[in-house]
């Protein structure tokens, strides 16, 4: 393997869409200490994900200009400051967050809660979710709110908010349970938690999500 496919080096034609289906289907990408580089799948949506020994980028930038930036042998050094700062500055954009990348399929059957349909964006998470994400959809019950929309390369993504008088009761896990049931039946739908919600993480991985990588999202200023 050489150097520049170690660094940085221009993916293939099936974009980032593919691999995530593929990573959907239980087929990761090689840990072979490749960095790829792939176009945006869309305007809104640049950064970087890490799966096991193997970094994808997907923005508008040069192969080589992603070489130049990444220490040989260095594996972390995609997601690490250095390099996210300058994808940054040669974007013009920022890095929301660092996130741990979770996945599980969706679930036959209702929803482990009393779920309604709400309309409007009136809570500050709903409003967030728009920004980032398309077809958002929105259920609440009494003990907080589920989240849907289509994020990164038109997966399905889901976020949850759990409300104030009901935390510490494992109402976290059940919101992440129920979004399960709330798309057809084997839809992939991923969740991405940031690792110091320490709560949020134990809760998705109980309620059967599956760490697949770290992911790190350019948001446009």
């Amino acid at each position: 393997m050489t150097a520049a496919r170690r660094r940085g080096e221009r993916g293939d034609a099936a974009g980032l869409g593919e691999i995530l289906a593929r990573v959907a289907a239980g087929e990761y990408p090689p840990a072979d200490g490749a960095v790829e580089v792939l176009p945006p799948p869309s305007a809104r949506d640049w950064g970087v994900i890490a799966f096991t020994a193997h970094h994808v980028v997907f923005a508008d930038v040069d192969p080589a200009w992603v070489r130049d930036r990444l220490p040989e042998g260095d594996l972390s050094a995609p997601l690490n400051p250095p390099f996210l700062t300058a994808l940054c500055a040669a974007s013009g954009r920022r890095v929301n967050n660092v996130d741990l990348l979770t996945l599980a399929p969706a679930l036959p059957g209702p929803a482990p809660l009393a779920l309604r349909p709400a309309t409007g964006a009136d809570h500050p998470r709903v409003r967030r979710a728009g920004h980032y994400r398309d077809d958002v959809r929105v259920w609440t019950c009494p003990e907080g709110v589920v989240i849907l929309g289509r994020g990164v390369a038109g997966r399905w993504e889901v976020a949850v908010e759990v409300a104030e008088g009901h935390r510490g009761r494992g109402v976290g896990r059940a919101l992440a349970a129920a979004a399960r049931h709330l798309l057809p039946a084997g839809t992939p739908l991923w969740a991405q938690v940031a690792p110091g919600n320490a709560a949020s993480v134990r809760a998705f991985l109980a309620a059967g999500y599956t760490p697949v990588g770290a992911e790190a999202l350019l948001v446009a200023h």
